[in-house]
């Protein structure tokens, strides 16, 4: 299935973004590096947006892109919030789990019918995104870190259902809407919590790796949704952790633990069953 590979391509490219920006972080503030990485992200899409032929800006899809924007930014600043005050160990695999569901529960909303196999990789797959994520750190403030988690989780799900709204002739402008809602918001969140904006000379490049990869994800994903099916492209692109695991694990030399080998096999599993 075409729109599997896409969603496929997509999952590797969010994971990429992830490890990079994650990379980036570690010498500078984590807004400072996000507005970095959405601006690249921004460019990016304004240089390739023109050169898709046969493309209509409108509003209605422009709105959609704005409202992906806010709820991609909510989320990861809920995460980022989740992850620096409360249990990480919860908050990370609540987060990636509620937002692989939430395209899955839209798109059954919507009528969509993937299939007995479709449905069956889509129920490997999810628990794949558990396992990805999960650590073994514990901690008080659980609840709080579930709250968290399910909120961002809910945000990152709300992006993949808002884009998929779009039009196919819309081309990739709502991408260039949902990059000036979120950076406008990440600037805004960033003044008001009197966050430093400098991204120190070792974080620049990895943070402008991550915007474009994080938009080349974006384009993958967008065009997954729209000649597929949202239940699946949403899983399939919620796979990223994996990529990331395996780029820690090779550069980073980290232990892939017996759990994140189990997410890896399952992961293949489910997307191996929505392809056929």
């Amino acid at each position: 299935m075409t729109s599997v590979f896409f969603a496929a391509l997509s999952a590797l490219c969010y994971g990429a973004a992830d490890y990079t920006g994650g990379r980036a972080t570690r010498q500078s503030p984590v807004f400072a590096v996000l507005i970095l990485s959405q601006l690249a992200g921004l460019i990016g899409i304004l240089v390739v947006a023109p050169f898709v032929p046969d493309t209509a800006i409108r509003l209605s899809d422009m709105l959609w892109g704005a409202a992906a924007g806010v709820s991609g930014v909510v989320g990861l600043a809920l995460l980022y919030r989740a992850l620096a005050t409360t249990v990480t160990a919860i908050a990370s695999p609540t987060a990636a789990l509620v937002g692989a569901a939430a395209p899955v529960v839209a798109g059954a909303l919507m009528g969509e019918q993937p299939g007995l196999l479709g449905w069956i990789g889509i129920g490997v797959a999810i628990p794949a995104v558990l396992l990805l994520t999960a650590e073994r750190r514990g901690g008080e403030g659980a609840e709080r870190a579930l709250l968290f988690g399910v909120l961002a989780g809910l945000g990152f799900g709300g992006f993949f259902v808002f884009i998929s709204q779009t039009s196919a002739d819309s081309g990739f402008w709502p991408l260039a809407s949902s990059k000036v809602v979120s950076i406008a918001l990440a600037f805004a969140v960033s003044l008001f919590s009197r966050g430093q904006l400098r991204v120190n000379r070792p974080s620049r490049v990895p943070a402008i790796v991550a915007g474009v990869l994080d938009m080349g994800a974006n384009i993958l994903f967008l065009i997954a949704s729209r000649i597929g099916l949202l239940a699946i492209s949403g899983v399939v692109s919620s796979l990223y952790p994996a990529p990331t695991v395996i780029l820690a694990s090779i550069l980073d030399r980290q232990k892939l633990s017996r759990l994140r080998i189990a997410g890896l096999l399952l992961a293949l599993a489910g997307v191996a069953l929505m392809t056929v």
